[in-house]
């Protein structure tokens, strides 16, 4: 095998591999979203499993609480995600469009801020 062969075949090896690791932040992205959904959805169970708790705040508190997380979740995927897409580039593969990415998590967390608003005002 010549030596522009081998050169050859390391510069593909190199660039499938830089587009498999942009598949996996795709997929890495989206498991964080599913994470904060998680979040939304397990404050919103423990606020409606235990709304009769004694004292009342306590309830609504810990609900916030993983609402909350939810938005960490939400925005520092977003944050790490575009850091990583920026480095990279892809050769075979579609990026995903970095303002959608951002899109995505604001609007994953105004909903988060508005669930946390309608639990401490709606009763």
């Amino acid at each position: 095998m010549s030596t522009i062969d081998s050169t050859k075949l390391a510069e593909n090896r190199t660039n499938w591999a830089e587009d498999r690791t942009i598949l996996a932040l795709e997929r890495t992205f989206a498991g964080w979203m599913r994470t904060a959904f998680a979040a939304i959805g397990i404050g919103l169970g423990f606020r409606a499993l235990f709304g009769e708790f004694d004292p009342p705040w306590l309830a609504r508190a810990i609900a916030t609480m993983f609402i909350g997380l939810a938005i960490i979740f939400a925005i520092g995927a977003q944050k790490r995600a575009r850091k990583a897409f920026e480095r990279l580039s892809s050769h075979a593969v579609d990026t995903p469009n970095l303002p959608n990415l951002r899109w995505i998590s604001y609007s994953v967390s105004a909903g988060a801020i508005l669930l946390i608003i309608a639990l401490w005002v709606l009763h």
